[in-house]
């Protein structure tokens, strides 16, 4: 799965639906189903359930992509411009469910890359 097609995209939304959580650039929908890390431009990492998870989540929003990375059976990650860095393990071990999340390029697309 090439997540590049969103570098340069601006974070439009983060929504936090019941048990997951979808990040939106534009058009293409980045769907989580295990909660991510956010680190600041500090390193200052939270993980889900530590306060200010969500308004660290939500300080980006408005923010551009400056770089991804997708690594099958490891990592993805989503670096901002100002530093901010969204990080999920995709390690077996460190998921509750098969599946990470899906990724649509489009909302018309019928392209789903589910990982």
């Amino acid at each position: 799965m090439d997540l590049d097609i969103i570098i340069g995209e601006e974070l439009t939304a983060v929504e936090f639906v019941q048990d997951y959580l979808q990040l939106r650039f534009g058009d293409p929908l980045l769907a989580l189903f295990a909660w991510p890390h956010i680190a600041d431009a500090d390193f200052v990492s939270i993980a889900h359930g530590e306060p200010g998870y969500r308004d660290a989540l939500c300080s980006v929003i408005g923010e551009d992509v400056s770089a991804t990375t997708f690594n099958e059976g490891s990592e993805l990650t989503i670096e901002f411009e100002n530093g901010t860095v969204i990080a999920l393990s995709l390690r077996e071990e460190d998921l509750a469910t098969p599946e990470a999340g899906h990724f649509r390029p489009s909302p018309d697309s019928h392209e789903l890359y589910e990982f």
